[in-house]
């Protein structure tokens, strides 16, 4: 009598996961020309070189601009409409941030695009202060002396308070990425320097913009930056 064939288990099938474009190059350089330009901020005012820290604050603002135009009409996980969730889906995740998972974010998580955004209002009140704040010396924003000596004295206040806010932010966002590479084991770093994250083979890519668009964006930012120094 012949034997019944060897049991054999059932394998799950295991997902296949390929390198896929999250971050297009406008996003990438936005991000790390914004590290730098903020980074110069802060070290142009500890060192007293405050026409460096008009030139770097000039920067952060036409930074901020092109953001939230890319934000409007760029790549699909450039746009606030596609990466902002509802509050709730933000603590829904953070709920289950020591559980480790791979990452199948195609852009940001829930709790992400809520920090994003916090990041670029904190940036936006640095800007619009520091446009009217002076340093009881030689040096004074554009739009200072449109303004009596109290009022920018208060919005001065405003500005070197809120910048301590962004140092926090910004800590934050170290600890929390650490966190990430700690605890989850996902790196959340090289996408940003790459453009690509390893994803399952049936998640859908987001749509690209083409990068010329962005080029065009960024000239009318810059011109319109310049024009505003120049003539103001």
């Amino acid at each position: 009598m012949a034997l019944p064939p060897p049991y054999r288990r059932r394998r799950a099938a295991k997902t296949v996961n390929l390198p896929m474009p999250v971050w297009d190059l406008p996003i990438r350089l936005f991000h790390w020309l914004l590290v730098i330009a903020v980074g110069v901020s802060y070290a142009s005012v500890k060192l007293n070189r405050m026409p460096i820290h008009l030139i770097s604050g000039y920067t952060v603002a036409g930074l901020l601009l092109f953001r939230i135009i890319w934000g409007l009409v760029g790549s699909d996980t450039a746009r606030f409409a596609r990466f902002l969730r509802s509050p709730l889906a933000a603590i829904r995740h953070l709920l289950h941030f020591f559980r480790r998972e791979p990452d199948t974010e195609v852009g940001h998580n829930a709790a992400g695009g809520w920090m994003v955004l916090v990041m670029l209002l904190a940036l936006l009140v640095q800007v619009g202060t520091g446009l009217f704040s002076n340093d009881d010396g030689d040096t004074e924003g554009p739009l200072a002396k449109f303004v009596d000596k109290a009022m920018s004295d208060t919005i001065s206040g405003i500005h070197d308070k809120n910048f301590n806010v962004i140092l926090g932010l910004v800590g934050l966002h170290v600890v929390v990425i650490t966190l990430y590479a700690l605890v989850k084991r996902q790196n959340l770093v090289r996408p940003m320097f790459t453009g690509k994250k390893r994803l399952p083979a049936a998640t859908p890519a987001p749509r690209m913009m083409h990068p010329l668009l962005a080029l065009l964006i960024a000239a009318i930012v810059a011109g319109g930056v310049v024009a505003f120094v120049w003539f103001i």
